[in-house]
């Protein structure tokens, strides 16, 4: 093997070891999925509502609002509805002569989107008027994109499947009538899988040529340990406030090959309320939460001796933080009855750094759903949100050697659609 052709390799293997990580983390967006109740109201206020145990999974505070033992579980269904259009694809002889080789026009696509489920369970025990304790389960990110296998450009597209499990063990305190107090411990494993192939217009580069894998990561595994903590003021039994703080850790995901990825998940911070009007059947709730993307510096590779490229490589990003702004309001039209309903707009946590695999944008969520007690002691709960993005201009390229072997222009635009159900229970 000439020396040229393994610097060929070892740069050709950063170069789409770096872009598939940044699809990857494209596809680990915090997606709010860990309850039906909070679907159906955009997760406006869920840091203190506390209509069910799910309210441990935003603020372990609140566990100190419930008298009785108290345990909810559900799943959540969340459908990604993405479309590119207007894509535009230089290849080798583009990039060389585009005078002579044009840009490519590609067919629009609307079905690389995919469908994900995340089931969780949440368990609230009090031990006294004073200490309460819970545990849970559920999913803080999941999504799937998926390409067509014949792409023209492959290189961008390909196959990104994220998710991650979330374990968490919280207590709470009451310290008086109007403060309480809680922490948590957050055990997280998350799971990936990346694909992707040379395009039609890649160069024929020693061993490398259109159609020949370029990455093939499947089901990279790990885990993290994080923690949570929050506190709930009761101005009176119709008012109260929450704030929470959730520290997550830098993620270690290992692939089958041994290599190493290292990625800072966000720190996120939340405040709600809750007002219920007096001698009424309205509620109006709301929240503001802070999403700490902005820590995404880089993504870092360890211990690629079982590849091409060994040793470590560093990938920088430009990431922005990400913020929630929701509102809702809650009607209990009757004992059997509780009607819901939500408004959220989420920013994008991409700035100058975008994808067509994976593509983000600023979101607004339209959210409604309902409670039907079963009886006093049980429930069955529904949400229901259509998310609706922003059409983003793209523009990605593939460099070797410091110079641009292929690059894609294209519009791209991400809807997407949540629904959850769940049964909720007290003992």
């Amino acid at each position: 093997m000439t020396q040229n052709t393994r610097l060929f390799k070892k740069t050709l293997l950063a170069v789409t070891v770096a872009m598939a990580s940044g699809q990857a983390m494209a596809a680990g967006f915090q997606l709010n999925a860990q309850s039906a109740t909070g679907i159906g109201r955009a997760f406006a206020g869920d840091a203190v509502i506390a209509d069910n145990a799910s309210v441990m999974a935003r603020n372990p505070a609140a566990m100190a609002l419930f008298d009785k033992t108290e345990l909810s579980l559900g799943f959540e269904s969340i459908t990604s509805l993405i479309e590119v259009k207007d894509a535009k694809y230089c290849g080798a002889g583009c990039q060389a002569a585009p005078n002579v080789f044009p840009p490519q026009d590609i067919a629009n696509t609307d079905d690389v989107g995919g469908t994900s489920i995340a089931p969780n369970i949440h368990l609230i025990v009090p031990v006294n008027e004073k200490f309460a304790w819970g545990v849970n389960a559920y999913s803080n990110f999941g999504t799937k994109t998926e390409f067509s296998d014949n792409y023209v450009a492959a290189e961008y597209g390909g196959l990104t499947d994220v998710k991650s499990f979330n374990f968490g063990l919280a207590g709470s305190y009451r310290l008086n009538d109007q403060w309480s107090f809680g922490a948590g411990l957050d055990l997280i494993y998350g799971q990936g899988t990346m694909k992707r192939v040379a395009g039609e217009g890649f160069p024929t580069l020693g061993p490398i040529s259109p159609g020949v894998p370029l990455l093939d990561v499947d089901k990279a595994d790990g885990f993290a340990v994080g923690f949570n903590v929050g506190t709930v003021f009761e101005l009176d039994r119709n008012n109260r406030f929450g704030f929470s703080y959730r520290y997550s850790p830098e993620f270690e995901a290992k692939d089958d090959k041994g290599q190493k990825i290292v990625l800072p998940l966000p720190d996120m911070a939340e405040f709600s309320g809750y007002h219920k009007i007096e001698d009424t059947k309205f509620a109006v709730h709301y929240s503001i939460q802070y999403i700490g993307w902005g820590a995404f510096d880089q993504i870092e590779f360890k211990n690629l001796k079982d590849s091409l490229l060994t040793g470590n490589y560093n990938k920088d990003y430009q990431w922005q933080d990400g913020w929630h702004y929701a509102i809702g309001g809650t009607y209990y039209l009757n004992n059997d009855w509780t009607l819901r309903a939500g408004y959220m707009y989420d920013t994008s946590a991409q700035d100058q750094v975008t994808s067509i695999s994976v593509p983000d944008s600023d979101r607004q969520w339209l959210s409604a759903g309902f409670t039907y007690h079963i009886d006093t002691k049980s429930n069955v709960d529904f949400g229901f949100t259509y998310l609706m993005g922003d059409d983003v201009s793209v523009n990605e390229d593939t460099n070797v050697g410091g110079i641009a072997v292929s690059s894609i222009s294209a519009t791209t635009h991400a809807d997407a659609i949540l629904f959850g159900l769940q049964y909720s229970r007290s003992f």
